[in-house]
């Protein structure tokens, strides 16, 4: 992308950079590729499963089939917006980020492909983000409108998603390696996606093919720090509460084959001048904005600053909205009237919380084109309703479902 510093990236050219992001995440390719480099091995005699969760499921699934002996079964489980059928594999949609009754039934069904295995058989399981919420799979006792109680309190409560991972490991019989136990006797190989921070195995689809996070106990302690344990249902109190499995979890080959980092990077290729800032731009969403907030008013510009990362929001109205769109928000809010700046942010996923947009894209006169169109952002900010704030300036990045999910970015331009 060409750039002459002292002149801002447009609107577009910054949606466009965004795009590349969320093309050097292209989960077709990095299956492929690593499909290719080290093709899947079945010992004589043995059959092959195939598994994909997530919200980059679908495609993943496509790339891996035409490199694969057939399958003895083939599933994939994605969300509503990236579900389309597929020659070869069965396609269940599901409910993200609140897990539905559609969810459930995924879950059960691959626990039924799951039972069929034996000692030479080989499961393949393509991993990507959103796969926690896609796959419910409550533990005994627990209730699909407990588990969906549990998600909601987790999501409104500012956890950052590890936190929220360990919690549902915990609360799930697939995941934090539950799949493992399911797919035994048979050897399982992971091919991953990342949408979390880091990279951590485990915290990715709250880690179906890897060991949990925490311990029961650690889980009990984390939620009373919290004060969230008296406001679990009593089910999810009562499994957090019995003992867990104590056998040893079954061997998995697992690969990281796509990151946040391996897409800020590609940004950065794509972009004369830009560099990346932070790819840590976690935690509490206020925070995260004030850090945006500081790059801005020390100025040194011209700068193009590249971010990566996944905050969290506390929950206390009643709008609609998503972290990244509250990031943009709040930057805004905090900027207001000061020229020279244009900040974006979105999910890779092309979905930012219940709604249809990704992220935002806001500059100096957001707040202006909001009070002009009637609105009171810093009303509609204490509400949580980033969205209608945002519509009423123009502001939304739409780009639709994108078939992959790699956490969210973020750029800052910034002029002379």
């Amino acid at each position: 992308m060409d750039k002459e510093l002292g002149n801002m990236l447009t609107r577009a050219q910054m949606i466009g950079l965004f795009r590349t992001g969320v093309d050097a995440a292209d989960p077709r390719a990095a299956v492929h590729d690593a499909l290719t480099a080290t093709p899947l091995h079945v010992p004589q005699g043995g059959r092959v499963y195939a598994l994909a969760i997530g919200k980059a499921a679908h495609a993943m699934m496509a790339a891996a089939l035409p490199l694969l002996p057939k399958p003895e079964a083939a599933i994939v489980v994605t969300n509503y917006e990236n579900a389309a059928p597929m020659d070869g594999a069965r396609v269940m949609a599901a409910g993200h980020p609140v897990p539905d009754e559609n969810g459930l039934q995924a879950g059960l069904a691959i626990q039924k492909i799951l039972a069929r295995t034996r000692k030479n058989d080989v499961v393949l399981v393509l991993v990507s983000g959103g796969g926690s919420a896609l796959v419910p799979a409550p533990v005994t006792g627990l209730s699909l409108s407990d588990k969906a109680q549990v998600n909601d309190l987790l999501l409104g409560a500012g956890l950052d998603i590890g936190a929220m991972n360990a919690i549902r490991q915990h609360l799930s019989r697939m995941k934090g390696g539950g799949l493992l136990r399911m797919a035994a006797p048979a050897t399982v190989q992971a091919l991953i996606l990342s949408d979390v921070i880091g990279d951590d195995l485990r915290a990715i689809a709250s880690g179906p093919t890897v060991a949990p996070i925490a311990t029961r106990d650690e889980v009990r302690a984390l939620l009373a720090s919290s004060g969230l344990w008296e406001r679990l249902p009593p089910a999810a109190r009562d499994a957090l509460n019995r003992k867990g499995d104590t056998t040893p979890l079954p061997d998995a080959q697992n690969r990281l084959i796509g990151s946040n980092r391996i897409s800020l990077a590609a940004m950065a290729r794509a972009c004369e001048g830009a560099e990346i800032a932070s790819d840590k731009l976690i935690g509490d969403v206020s925070a995260a904005a004030a850090q945006i907030v500081e790059t801005v008013r020390q100025g040194g510009g011209p700068r193009i600053a590249l971010f990566g990362g996944e905050t969290t929001v506390r929950l206390a109205g009643t709008g609609r909205g998503g972290r990244n769109q509250e990031l943009a928000l709040r930057v805004a809010c905090d900027l207001d009237g000061l020229a020279g700046w244009r900040f974006l942010s979105g999910g890779t996923d092309g979905r930012d919380g219940p709604t249809d947009a990704a992220g935002a894209v806001v500059d100096g006169d957001t707040l202006g084109r909001i009070r002009a169109a009637g609105g009171d952002p810093a009303a509609l900010l204490a509400n949580n309703d980033s969205y209608h704030a945002l519509q009423l300036a123009g502001d939304l990045l739409v780009t639709g479902a994108t078939g992959t999910n790699v956490a969210d970015l973020q750029i800052l331009c910034i002029d002379a």
